[in-house]
């Protein structure tokens, strides 16, 4: 049960302009997450903001995206994230769910690509020690260039951020 009640926003004149905004940018539904969010709407909306710039407006690759994304719910073990992703979101950018799976432990499968491995690095180490060490970011330096790599650090923060945000407040994940 989450530790912040769920606003009911449908009957909250003041927050019909954003549920509408963040409706039209959910594929038609108001998460929990948003229903939380919103008893601070200047933050819910910097949040859909964000993470739809995050998500959709970068030049990373969506395999990639969703592979680091589910690292990371693994990493902070955020069910909300990885119900949320897999399997409907990591198939549709190519990610198959032996794959969701394995990211658990990424190291040991047979999966991934040498640039997909090196995100992986990136990604671990920001999230289990935020500070990225030379040999890791070098890796990463072979496969990415500047660009990519300002993506693939806030992608990784910005996961960072929503996984420990959800777990910390218990959001549950939607029912079905």
């Amino acid at each position: 049960m989450a530790r912040v009640p769920f606003i009911d926003y449908e009957n909250r004149p003041d927050l019909a302009e954003l549920a509408d905004r963040v409706r039209q940018g959910r594929r038609g539904t108001v998460i929990n997450t948003y229903r939380a969010l919103f008893h601070s709407p200047p933050l819910a909306a910097t949040w859909f903001e964000h993470l739809n710039a995050v998500r959709w407006r970068t030049g990373l690759d969506g395999r990639l995206r969703e592979i680091v994304i589910v690292r990371i719910a693994h990493l902070n073990r955020s069910a909300y994230v990885l119900r949320q992703h897999v399997p409907r979101l990591a198939e549709a950018d190519g990610l198959a769910a032996a794959e969701c799976a394995a990211l658990a432990d990424w190291r040991g499968a047979d999966f991934f690509s040498a640039a997909e491995r090196a995100a992986l690095a990136f990604a671990d180490a920001m999230t289990r020690d935020v500070a990225v060490p030379d040999p890791v970011y070098a890796d990463l330096r072979r496969h990415f260039d500047d660009r990519s790599i300002v993506e693939l650090a806030v992608l990784i923060g910005s996961y960072n951020m929503t996984t420990r945000v959800l777990v910390a407040l218990a959001i549950d994940p939607e029912a079905g």
